[in-house]
């Protein structure tokens, strides 16, 4: 039952391309159609209706977000179904090659993931119509967009049942090539294609690296088939278990956006449609995560401490550099998608001490440590995905997504202020929502480093947890930046002060429904730990500590004498103060309350030129973290009649990763200049040519003889 529900989400997302498709053959629907109406005269008359020109288009797209929501309403009960019976349930399909079926799995590790994908597509199925409506059909057809949307949800739905290496390699290209065509939706600028054409290039790259290691293991396994059960009997040494995880780790760390490999992310985010680039950074990126998790824990299986450390360190430089990349952005999918590369590194980090304590022997700590990161990336979906399609509905309101054309939405945008106010103080792990929960576990695996009998490991897991605190501190002060200019003050432009609140009840469904669940699991995170005791369980073969308690009210993750949090009575006690100060200001007589203007400082009045810009806000971190960017600084300023007058100012900065012209530019000039120097054979001469040929026969026979 569980897996004909995978099955039926696989089905429908499917079938929503498929559709959308039919956007393109209107001709073609309109006859057969009017065929099977052509018996009932009352069908054929709300046919006509249906079917004309006006109409036929929004129907369509309303059909194939309809279909998604179905999708995604059965990928979360297949989820739930999976998490809470804890059965792994094996299947054999009829499609693949002759000798090699599609081999399919479904347990609680890929329940979990289906979870996390259906609540996103859902949420997407509720918000994409009214984000399309008004789309230009002759510049960005929907049909294209509904199929590749399609594609790409399908995707990621058949990786996570995928249960040998050649299905898992089709799904992963499938996904792949489907969200490459979504990036370069909007492909009349030129901005755009370069984003989509380095995403592609990475990918391919980064699967390539999956293959690699899957080959590895296949070369040692019994028969040398690429069935996982076939890959879990594998017995490899050390030097070539470690060669296998460093290519997955470079595969799918390539695909989350791990630094270094991290370039493509900041330049695809931005220009795909809104809603793709919340399931892109939401969803995909976990999907990737899954795929290591796949590899090394489960696949791989013997752990060694040696890799915890790699992931520790990767996921602390990836945690920091993200998040200070993401202070720097003026553009509002930008810095969103940066801040995705500083969650990953906080999950790389954690499955790093997991892998630590595993290794080490202690099992349930680690099992501790491989909980708060699933939880992590769960929580990071909720709110990863509240911040994009926020930031769409931003997006059409104001016409623009840079954070310095904005200003003062909050009076003229006040639903999606308070919605957008949750997903930041989500993202700086505040307490009462969902993403401190999961950072305070994370913390207090940390906190465990006194059983370990390693002097260097002691030493060196302090250091990442105080990186781990000041990557919190720095995701707080980034979203305090983000929603006071965007939401506070005065508009800085005339969209801005002409914005209304979206009057699509979809959109802010939607992003009420994803504001809902990263508060109910910040006040009641108990209920999902318990599921996801049971992916430990099944993966890592032990679950929490056995001292650990996590219910309802209280949460202790180690024992109730070392730690503990009540989320519940927290809440309570915020409220009964709230209302306490709410009943002293607002009821007694004595208390008066006055209104004024903010205070000009004598200048004759507040005006949008006197507000701290993004760069001047960000201006003191810019100074302590310089080396952090490449940063190119320039004031230009004009001077009058006298050297003493200024006329005119022109401040520029441009910030950029160092990872781009250090790394990927001279890989970039090798490979032109290699092209270059092989294109010097294409003469154009048919002499030439022939004579290429001759010789490659010619050393051909000598090799064969």
């Amino acid at each position: 039952m569980i897996l004909s529900l995978a099955y039926a989400a696989v089905l429908f997302s499917f079938l929503s391309g498929i559709l959308a498709l039919l956007m393109r053959q209107r001709r073609s629907v309109t006859g057969l159609l009017l065929y099977c109406c052509s018996r009932r005269p009352e069908w054929q008359q709300h046919l006509d209706i249906w079917l004309e020109e006006s109409i036929y288009p929004q129907r369509v797209q309303q059909m194939s977000f309809m279909l998604l929501g179905v999708a995604g309403v059965w990928a979360i009960i297949a989820g739930l179904g999976g998490l809470i019976s804890e059965q792994a349930i094996t299947a054999q399909l009829p499609l693949g090659l002759p000798w090699l079926p599609w081999h399919v799995r479904f347990d609680s590790l890929s329940a979990l993931f289906y979870l996390i994908i259906g609540i996103a597509i859902f949420a997407v199925s509720c918000y994409g119509p009214g984000y399309v409506k008004g789309n230009n059909e002759q510049e960005h057809p929907f049909a294209m967009l509904g199929l590749f949307s399609g594609l790409f949800i399908c995707g990621m739905f058949m990786v996570l049942l995928a249960d040998d290496a050649f299905f898992f390699m089709i799904a992963w290209e499938m996904m792949s090539v489907a969200s490459y065509f979504l990036v370069a939706f909007q492909h009349e600028q030129s901005a755009n294609r370069r984003a989509a054409f380095i995403y592609l290039i990475m990918a391919e790259v980064g699967a390539l690296a999956i293959i690699l290691a899957f080959g590895v293991l296949a070369s040692f396994s019994e028969g040398g088939t690429f069935t996982f059960d076939a890959l879990r009997d594998a017995q490899l040494s050390n030097t070539w278990a470690s060669i296998a995880f460093v290519l997955a780790l470079i595969g799918f760390g390539m695909k989350a956006g791990l630094v270094p490999l991290h370039v493509w992310l900041p330049e695809a985010h931005p220009v795909a449609p809104s809603h793709i680039s919340a399931l892109m950074s939401g969803v995909m990126l976990k999907v990737a995560i899954y795929g290591l998790i796949r590899f090394s824990f489960d696949l791989l299986g013997d752990i060694h401490w040696q890799w915890g450390v790699a992931l520790m360190i990767l996921g602390a430089i990836s945690a920091l550099g993200g998040i200070l990349y993401a202070m720097m952005q003026p553009n509002l999918k930008r810095l969103l998608a940066y801040s995705s590369v500083e969650n990953i590194g906080i999950i790389f980090m954690v499955l790093g001490l997991s892998m630590i304590f595993l290794a080490k022997g202690h099992a349930g700590l680690a099992a501790l440590a491989f909980v708060a990161a699933l939880f992590h990336a769960f929580n990071h979906a909720l709110f990863k995905n509240l911040l994009f399609l926020g930031a769409g509905v931003i997006q059409h309101q104001v016409h623009s997504l840079n954070i310095d054309d904005m200003g003062g939405l909050i009076k003229r945008m006040p639903h999606t202020s308070k919605l957008f106010l949750i997903a930041c103080m989500s993202i700086s792990s505040l307490p009462l929502f969902n993403g401190f929960v999961s950072e305070w576990l994370a913390f207090q695996v940390a906190l465990q480093v006194d059983v370990l009998d390693d002097a260097v490991l002691r030493s060196l897991i302090p250091v990442i947890a105080a990186a781990l605190a000041l990557t919190a501190a720095l995701a707080a002060a980034c979203f305090v930046k983000l929603f006071g200019m965007m939401f506070l003050g005065l508009p800085r432009t005339r969209h801005a002060a002409k914005a209304e609140e979206t009057q699509d009840k979809g959109m802010l469904a939607s992003l009420s429904l994803l504001a809902g669940l990263c508060f109910l699991f910040g006040i009641f995170p108990g209920l999902m730990i318990l599921l996801l005791d049971n992916v430990a369980l099944q993966t890592l073969g032990h679950g929490l500590p056995d001292e650990s308690a996590a219910g309802w009210l209280w949460l202790a993750p180690v024992s109730m004498q070392q730690a503990s949090y009540a989320a519940p009575v927290i809440l309570i006690l915020t409220l009964i103060a709230g209302g306490i100060s709410f009943h002293y200001l607002r009821r007694d007589p004595a208390v008066k309350l006055r209104q004024s203007d903010t205070w000009d400082c004598g200048f004759g009045g507040l005006t949008p030129r006197m507000q701290y810009t993004s760069s001047a806000f960000t201006m003191p971190f810019r100074r302590i973290f310089s080396q952090v960017w490449q940063i190119d600084e320039k004031i230009d300023k004009q001077a009058g009649a006298m050297p003493q007058q200024v006329t005119d100012i022109r401040y520029e900065l441009h910030i950029e990763d160092h990872s781009w012209p250090k790394i990927y530019q001279p890989i970039e000039q090798a490979v032109n200049r290699i092209a270059r120097s092989v294109s010097r054979m294409q003469t154009g001469n048919i002499r030439v040519y022939l004579s290429y040929s001759f010789f490659t026969l010619i050393f051909l026979l000598w090799v064969i003889s």
